[in-house]
């Protein structure tokens, strides 16, 4: 959606001097808070605020037959909703091509990351195994919600338990769950999205940032051990993003790492 070019103007003049409109630096993040299990229903849920920005996250699990060409392993789905609630650019109806990409952007950093361990979730090889489906609701978007719906689903997942599997009708008993967790590694993927307004990179734009933006790239991150790994990548937008512009992410990405997952993480483990 277009903005006032003397808004886009503000911006992009702020940034020349490493300012934003919010008194913030072209890499820090607003706050981010998170409530753990907030579905009754959902194997594993979380509600993530960024700012003003806030999705809600359910996974669920069932069973089903598993793709031919990974017959022991389990499968994942991943689909977003935006509720209209979140502004006048959303309506109700199918998901339109916003809400397909940040699923599928969210899909790909779980998966590439090997944060699941898909042979884990194999029942009976060839025949039954377990299946992932995360669903994510935005209900008020400020900007970010790519990142907010990474970190939604990366909570969701942590708290995921399994709910009762009856072996001799061989089917899921939906709302009795166990003490059983979701089976996952120590390659916990965090995603950020860097945006490039002028000749200036960014993080956790707000919404009047994200659209002045022309370019962005996602990265999933993980530190299983003392490296930073990338597991997926994703770029949108319309303008290029130099040699310089990625070299340039890439080591503010393993600073926005150890500074903003480690919170998140201390969220997760909080009682509360």
């Amino acid at each position: 959606m277009e903005i006032p070019n003397i808004n886009k103007k503000q911006i992009e003049t702020l940034l020349e001097n490493e300012r934003r409109l919010d008194g913030r630096k072209p890499f820090d993040y607003r706050d981010i808070e998170i409530e753990k299990n907030i579905s009754k229903n959902a194997e594993g849920s979380a509600r993530v605020r960024i700012g003003k920005t806030e999705v809600i996250v359910g996974v669920k699990l069932d069973v089903q037959v598993p793709y031919p060409d990974h017959d022991d392993e389990g499968t994942m789905m991943t689909s977003m909703e935006y509720s209209p609630a979140c502004g006048g650019r959303y309506e109700s109806g199918p998901p339109k091509i916003d809400a397909i990409e940040t699923a599928r952007v969210v899909d790909r950093g779980v998966r590439e990351s090997g944060f699941i361990d898909w042979k884990k979730l194999c029942i009976k090889e060839g025949e039954k195994v377990w299946s992932v489906f995360i669903d994510i609701y935005a209900i008020n978007d400020d900007g970010n919600i790519l990142d907010a719906s990474a970190i939604g689903s990366l909570v969701a997942l942590k708290l995921t338990k399994f709910p009762k599997y009856d072996e001799k009708t061989e089917k899921v008993v939906f709302g009795e769950f166990t003490d059983t967790p979701l089976p996952l590694t120590e390659k916990i993927p965090f995603s950020m999205t860097f945006y490039k307004i002028g000749s200036n990179i960014l993080t956790d734009p707000t919404r009047d940032e994200e659209d002045t933006a022309e370019a962005r790239l996602t990265l999933a991150i993980s530190k299983p051990a003392k490296e930073h790994i990338i597991n997926a990548m994703q770029k949108g937008g319309i303008a290029y993003l130099s040699a310089e512009d990625l070299k340039k992410i890439v080591e503010q990405a393993q600073k926005v790492y150890d500074k903003i997952y480690p919170e998140i993480e201390k969220q997760i483990k909080s009682k509360k």
